[in-house]
């Protein structure tokens, strides 16, 4: 059964069987804490996304949008895309410690939480285009208070936030531990579905086992 915004809010209630106003009032926080312990801990391709952008002649940085977790390609499109090799900032800064040394980049590396630097610096605006790991909209902030997570895998995000809830109420012992064991269960099969099933397909690599039941 799916999970929205609403029922899971009460869910989480029922089960911690509270209705205290500081952890009601905290339930939001605890859903995206939730929330973001599974986009960590599993890339799903629903999560994948396409977007293209500039580089600036004589800029060797380039923003990262603000949805961004991690880099699948960022590709210049030079006559034809050419993708960049994924570095560390100091293999950039070792190789073009100018950053006057100018052309076509080869290497782009994670700057800081929002830029990425490339190397060597764009000799003239070139199109890019940054194939990445979103995050998507919290359900908590959605439009229709439904989301991903929510619809698909139910099961993952309440025991996730049943984890912060009794981690939030300093709850008991044993019920913390049983909901981090069905956590990691439900969390396992996700994990099959989105690195499993999603990196191969029948024709090429035969049946794909199922996740684990």
């Amino acid at each position: 059964m799916a999970l929205t915004y609403t029922t899971l809010k009460q869910a989480i209630q029922d089960y911690t069987e509270s209705s205290e106003t500081t952890f009601v009032n905290n339930l939001d926080l605890i859903i995206k804490q939730a929330e973001d312990r599974i986009l960590k801990s599993v890339q799903l391709p629903d999560f994948r996304v396409n977007k293209t952008g500039t580089m600036t002649s004589g800029n060797q940085y380039l923003t990262m949008p603000t949805d961004f977790l991690a880099p699948y390609s960022l590709a210049v499109d030079d006559s034809g895309y050419e993708y960049l090799i994924f570095k560390d900032v100091n293999f950039i800064r070792e190789a073009y410690p100018a950053s006057s040394t100018s052309g076509t980049p080869k290497y782009y590396a994670i700057f800081d939480e929002n830029t990425f630097i490339v190397g060597p610096t764009p000799d003239e605006n070139f199109t890019v285009e940054l194939h990445y790991f979103y995050k998507p909209t919290s359900i908590t902030a959605s439009g229709d208070g439904t989301s991903w997570l929510g619809t698909n895998a139910e099961s993952v995000l309440l025991y996730g936030c049943l984890v912060e809830a009794y981690t939030f109420l300093k709850g008991d012992t044993d019920l913390l531990q049983l909901y981090s064991v069905r956590y990691e269960d439900a969390l396992a099969d996700l994990k099959s579905l989105g690195e499993g099933y999603s990196t191969t397909d029948s024709y090429r690599s035969g049946t794909v086992r199922g996740a684990r039941s």
